[in-house]
């Protein structure tokens, strides 16, 4: 799964690698991603980090946005 290895260096809590799973996981469905080894999910799980860090807190605001900013409506 790409998004674990972007925070792999241990700065990050429980309950957040929870919320950022499940955003990334809610992106890809709406996006119709299932080979997570596919790079494009490394994108997809960067943007969901990027968003994350601006405040947002709800996975699937996070999901929505983050396809949205992606290019997908």
């Amino acid at each position: 799964m790409p998004i674990n290895r972007l925070f792999r260096d241990g700065k990050i809590k429980a309950e957040e690698v929870e919320r950022l799973n499940r955003a990334f996981t809610f992106a890809l469905d709406l996006l119709n991603l299932v080979d997570r080894n596919d790079p494009i999910c490394d994108i997809v799980a960067r943007k969901v980090i990027e968003i994350d860090r601006t405040g947002t807190r709800d996975p699937e605001e996070i999901s929505k946005l983050a396809a949205k900013q992606l290019g997908i409506p």
